[in-house]
């Protein structure tokens, strides 16, 4: 990634294009659906890998031990210590 400076000291980085990926998150307590943006030459394993601390999803629905909507929010930070599994929704098949 490259840094430019202007003459006032104001930083600025290239944009670091991102694909969306459609992911179900199951935490300590709740299950996610949502979009997790994956950098195009990454997987979604190299997202987990990272190391902050929150996996931003965008587009997320949380859903309680009973399997309803519990909340709905454009964006979600999820600790990643909650999380128990991760997979991506693509690859779910019904049986």
């Amino acid at each position: 990634m490259t840094t430019q400076f202007d003459e006032k000291g104001k930083i600025y980085t290239s944009v670091i294009k991102k694909i969306p990926c459609d992911t179900i998150i199951q935490t300590v307590n709740n299950r996610i659906e949502g979009k997790v943006h994956v950098r195009p030459d990454d997987r979604l394993k190299d997202v987990i890998n990272e190391q902050e601390m929150f996996i931003a999803v965008t587009e997320a629905v949380i859903y309680d031990n009973t399997g309803e909507v519990a909340y709905t929010s454009d964006l979600l930070l999820v600790n990643r210590a909650q999380i128990i599994w991760l997979l991506p929704a693509k690859k779910v098949q019904s049986t």
